[in-house]
């Protein structure tokens, strides 16, 4: 395996491993701390963190082939959950809505690191 497959193999493990983690800390420690539309918008951070660990894994395997593209498609997906799950993960710990202007910008990394997932596919042999 090459240093970049590596590398997105370790992110997307660690991301799903912090997905749980936030998943069960928002089930089991955030229930009688925060309103109900805050803990959906905890869960809806984890569950698309989950998602995109998934498809970094995805992006390692297409890497293990050929890197190029598959690593900028990393980089995206990962500054995706970094913007977007982690904007909503922090307002749904703070209470500061404004926290939310962020969150698309996470959104636009994550469908920008899927098509370029999908040009590092496409350009496998």
């Amino acid at each position: 395996m090459n240093d970049g497959a590596r590398f997105w193999a370790m992110a997307g493990a660690a991301n799903a491993f912090l997905a749980v983690a936030a998943g069960a800390f928002g089930a089991h420690g955030l229930r009688s701390r925060v309103s109900e539309r805050m803990l959906e918008v905890f869960e809806t951070g984890a569950r698309y963190q989950m998602f995109h660990a998934l498809g970094l894994l995805a992006v390692a395997w297409v890497a293990s082939q050929r890197e190029g593209v598959a690593n900028a498609a990393g980089g995206a997906m990962l500054a995706g959950v970094v913007l977007f799950s982690g904007s909503l993960y922090a307002m749904a710990l703070t209470g500061v809505t404004k926290l939310g202007m962020v969150t698309p910008l996470g959104g636009v990394g994550f469908l920008v690191g899927w098509v370029l997932f999908g040009r590092a596919v496409m350009a496998l042999r």
